[in-house]
């Protein structure tokens, strides 16, 4: 296990200081279990990591676990994750082939009644957890990787970077994979949250339009 840092306690720091630079996608996960570099160990049930073949060439990247995902263990498997296997389907990507992940893997909410209601984590949470991402971008090696949201993607090219301006545009992405082309999207969840069906079908239609744009490219770069 890597070396930590002094002063390291559970709740600040890095989980950078938790990964050996030799450990493969197995062994990530197995350490991600103990993951405590932010606080939100404590009240998600369980770290969530990355799924998908070892060598996908393409990454989807949200940005943290939802309440379905929290009890299941497994990234996009509730409400927006069938609506992201549908838009993925339309747009010619393999769900199956992807490796799908999120910036942050614990689920950060607040109670409301009986119910769990997401939060979006904060710059000091998104940079603990971002050293999990970059280690799995490193051992995947993806073509393409999509950002799903803003958190994701300003997480990755920075606090600058709006996803209604720039989205569906091909990058180079700078870091772990330097080979590697990134884009983002729009998070399926924000479809869902649409106010008709109308809305959402039309956003739907941009979601899978920018998706087409990284099939598009994953069929040239592994060609």
């Amino acid at each position: 296990m890597g070396r930590r840092r002094a002063g390291y306690a559970p709740g600040m720091g890095s989980a950078a200081d938790l990964i050996p630079s030799d450990a493969d996608l197995d062994e990530l996960r197995r350490i991600a279990k103990g993951c405590t570099a932010c606080d939100l160990y404590r009240t998600g049930t369980q770290t969530v990591f990355g799924e998908g073949p070892r060598q996908a060439p393409v990454m989807l990247v949200g940005e943290q676990p939802g309440d379905k995902e929290d009890v299941a263990g497994e990234p996009f498997v509730g409400p927006a994750g069938a609506l992201l296997d549908r838009a993925l389907a339309e747009a010619g990507i393999d769900r199956t082939q992807a490796y799908v992940t999120n910036v942050v893997k614990h689920f950060k909410w607040r109670p409301v009644g009986k119910r769990r209601i997401h939060q979006k984590p904060n710059a000091a949470e998104v940079s603990a957890c971002r050293p999990w991402l970059d280690a799995e971008i490193e051992r995947v090696s993806p073509a393409v990787v999509v950002l799903l949201g803003a958190t994701a993607a300003q997480a990755v090219l920075g606090r600058s970077f709006k996803v209604t301006q720039q989205r569906g545009v091909l990058l180079d992405l700078d870091g772990p994979d330097r080979g590697a082309r990134v884009m983002a999207t729009v998070h399926p969840s924000s479809i869902l949250r649409a106010p008709d069906d109308d809305a959402r079908n039309q956003q739907l239609g941009g979601l899978v339009a920018d998706l087409r744009v990284a099939a598009e490219a994953v069929a040239r770069l592994v060609a």
